[in-house]
Formats: C-alpha cells, sequence, structure tokens
C-alpha cells in the first residue's frame, strides 16, 4: 500500500500513461482538474521552447511535464510519509502539496524561458491566480486548499506555519519534483544521457532534519553530486546551446520592442500557448522586424562572436542591461555597415547573455551536523559556482555572413568597451 494511502487515505486509482515514469496514478477527484481547459493548454506548450530546432524530439509538453511532476511529488511524500512526515501534515494539506505540483506551470509563459527577464509578472503568480480563480470549484472538490496551492507554488502569496513551510521547500530545492522530472524527461526527449537520475535511490535517502528541513543521509549525497552535473551539463549541451539562445534571443529582442512601443501590453501575453502566441505576435505591427515569424519558420541568426561573461567589462555589464542593450547593437550594426560586412545591406544584430542562473547545493546532509557544501565533496561552492560562471557566455547573433563580419564585431566591441570605460 502506498504511504500516503496508508497515512491520509488518499486512494490512487486514475492512471495516465507516461513514456518517464509508466504508470502515473492519480486520485479520482483530481481528473477534474487534468481536464479543465487550462490544464489542457499546457498540451499546446513546448516544454523546451524553441529547442526542437535543434533538438527534433524537444516536442514534449508542460502538461506532461507537470503530470510528471506530481508524480515526483507523490514518490517524495509517500517516501516521507513511511518515515517522519511531523504531524502538521494533514490529508488536506498532503492533498494541497500534490496538486501544487500538478498545477505549478498553469501560469507559464510559451516558449520556454523566452519570455524571462522582461517586464511582466512570474508565471508563479500567474499560476497562483489561476488556481484561486477558475480552478478554485474543482480545486476545493479535490479535497485541497486552493489557498495554500497558491501559496507553495508562490512564494508572495500569504500564508504560513510548518506545513507550508516544508511544502515550499520540497517544491523548490536541491532534489525537487520539478528537477527529478524535467532532468530525467528533457534528456530522454532531446536523446542525450546528461540528464538522467537514479530517482529510486534518490528517494531512498531523502529525509528531514531535527528542524524539519529536507536533508540526504550521507549515501545520497552523491544524488546531490548527481544533479548539480547533470543541470550543468543540460544548460551546456541542451538549453543554452548557441542555437537555443539564438532562437530566445530574436523572441525576447521582438516581444521587448513590442512593450516598449506599447504594441503590446504585458496583460496580452498572459495565458497563452505556442499557436496562441503566434496568433498574437505575428503581424507586422506587433513584431516588425520579423524576427519571431523567422524562428518560427526555423530561419534563426547565426553566432559571429562569442565570450564568456565578465562583469568587470564594462561592456558586459551594459550588455546585461536591457534597456541599455539596444544601443549596443546598433553600435555593432553601425560597425558592420560602415566596413561593408553586409555588402551595402542593413545588418540584423542581436546581443545575447543569458540570465543568471543558480545550483542550489544548501541542505542537510543528515546526520552529521553539517551542510552538502560543507561535507567533503569536490562540488564546493567554488566549484558550485564555477558553473554557473562557465554557463554564461556572450554572444552575438547576426543575419550577415558570421565570418565575414566575425573580425568587425569583435574590432566594434573592444572599441565599445574601450568608450564605456
Amino acid at each position: 500500500m502506498d504511504g500516503l494511502t496508508r497515512h491520509f487515505g488518499i486512494r490512487f486509482p486514475e492512471p495516465v500513461r507516461d513514456p518517464i515514469w509508466k504508470n502515473i496514478l492519480l486520485p479520482a477527484e483530481f481528473l477534474p482538474v487534468i481536464d479543465s481547459p487550462e490544464f489542457v493548454q499546457l498540451s499546446r506548450i513546448h516544454q523546451l521552447g524553441p529547442a526542437h530546432l535543434v533538438y527534433p524530439g524537444a516536442t514534449h509538453t508542460r502538461r506532461a511535464h507537470s503530470l510528471g511532476v506530481f508524480e515526483m511529488a507523490k514518490r517524495l511524500l509517500g517516501s516521507l510519509a513511511d518515515e517522519e512526515l511531523p504531524a502538521v501534515i494533514d490529508e488536506a494539506g498532503a492533498r494541497s502539496f500534490l496538486m501544487a505540483a500538478l498545477c505549478h506551470d498553469l501560469g507559464h509563459f510559451p516558449y520556454a524561458h523566452s519570455l524571462k527577464e522582461l517586464p511582466l509578472t512570474d508565471h508563479e503568480e500567474l499560476t497562483a491566480r489561476v488556481v484561486t480563480g477558475p480552478l478554485y470549484g474543482v480545486i476545493c472538490a479535490s479535497g485541497a486548499d486552493p489557498g495554500m496551492v497558491a501559496a507553495i507554488v508562490d512564494e508572495t502569496q500569504p500564508g504560513g506555519g510548518e506545513a507550508l513551510s516544508l511544502f515550499r521547500r520540497l517544491l523548490s530545492g536541491v532534489l525537487d519534483p520539478d528537477k527529478l522530472d524535467y532532468l530525467n524527461r528533457d534528456a530522454w526527449a532531446c536523446g542525450v544521457p546528461y540528464g538522467v537520475q537514479d530517482v529510486d535511490f534518490i528517494l531512498q535517502h531523502v529525509g528531514l532534519d531535527d528542524s524539519g528541513r529536507p536533508g540526504v543521509d550521507e549515501r545520497g549525497v552523491m544524488a546531490v553530486e548527481s544533479v548539480l552535473f547533470s543541470k550543468y551539463q543540460m544548460y551546456r549541451a541542451v538549453y543554452w546551446h548557441r542555437s537555443v539562445r539564438a532562437a530566445t534571443a530574436m523572441i525576447k529582442k521582438a516581444v521587448a520592442a513590442a512593450l516598449a512601443s506599447e504594441a503590446v501590453k504585458p496583460e496580452d501575453l498572459y495565458g497563452l500557448d505556442d499557436p496562441g502566441f503566434y496568433e498574437r505576435m505575428g503581424n507586422h505591427e506587433r513584431d516588425p522586424s520579423g524576427l519571431i515569424a523567422s524562428v518560427r519558420r526555423g530561419a534563426l541568426l547565426r553566432t559571429c562572436y562569442e565570450a564568456p561573461f565578465d562583469a568587470e567589462l564594462p561592456l558586459h555589464a551594459s550588455a546585461g542591461n536591457l534597456s541599455l542593450r539596444p544601443g549596443l547593437e546598433a553600435e555593432l550594426c553601425r560597425a558592420i555597415g560602415s566596413r561593408g560586412g553586409t555588402g551595402g545591406n542593413t545588418a540584423a544584430v542581436i546581443i545575447d547573455l543569458p540570465e543568471p542562473i543558480s545550483f542550489e547545493s544548501d541542505l542537510p546532509v543528515l546526520g552529521t551536523g553539517m551542510s552538502f557544501s560543507e561535507y567533503a565533496t569536490v562540488f564546493r561552492p567554488g566549484v558550485v559556482s564555477s558553473f554557473a560562471r562557465a554557463l554564461r557566455v556572450l554572444r552575438v547573433f547576426t543575419d550577415a555572413d558570421p565570418v565575414a563580419v566575425s573580425g568587425i564585431v569583435a574590432e566594434a566591441l573592444g572599441g565599445i568597451k574601450k568608450n564605456a570605460s
């Protein structure tokens, strides 16, 4: 008998077939949620956005991922229920945690993280609006508390107490259900081995410390090491592949320009799936540069320059500022045009710099009195920080011949750097 059935009386009779986790069993009371228009819409949002242009198998959806996160959350909570769940966790709390795992991406934007860093409401807050709005009734009928579901997903929502604190740490942490699903699922879909995790081993070695914080025992340390290195490899090979970054940068530039010109308002971009995004943005008024249409056709700009990000360099610091980036791009266009790098035509130039990324590693090693970063492991804080630094690469994409303009761009960037200092 499942630990959640044994401790809380929650039964899981309804199967959903999944290529990663095989049978995902759900409570019958959760079916109205996964059958709702808001949840079904996730089947029209690619989990990895434009990554399918590089990895053709990466057409899996946020709906499949959300069901996988539910499965990981169910296994995690069931494993803890067999050992040491605090008495403050009751059936309604357990159902709310599982519902939060299932619904955590309901407010997610289309095209993966292409719209990240833009002046838009966080997708966690948009998710909270959905679960306390259109889905309020069916979530109540499932035995979960919509307010707690919203507060677990979005930490800006009101709420407190030991149970909520634990649920938030479980859903968003080093070995959280989200990460356990997306690393395995994305690796499978892309045909790469880097993200595969031994989930059964991980769950055998997860527990709570004396203060109720999630942690791993000493044998579980290697599971944390595996997750950290897998995340690094997946970002390097898949998530931030240069062609994926080109597509992401093209979409981000087009949307940023539309927002700046007020051709589109932030609320116009909420609640969209991939086809809806194209319909909303696929006209000359909102995409005069044609960048979004080009991504849809698979006509991506090519890389003519890349260098590791260095926060000490004024140019790099300026490139990290979205408000300054268009000016830098215009200066590069002028430099290319003045040197004949486009044969008299105007070049499209986009500067891309990925957002800062963190590799969470702050969790206790149970029975040792130490955290993971203090424990005898090669993944010391400096090593983990080096992962993040190695992944942040400043790139310039263009529709001009990258070989013909690479030297011009490199020289121009040097000039911009000198002027900026």
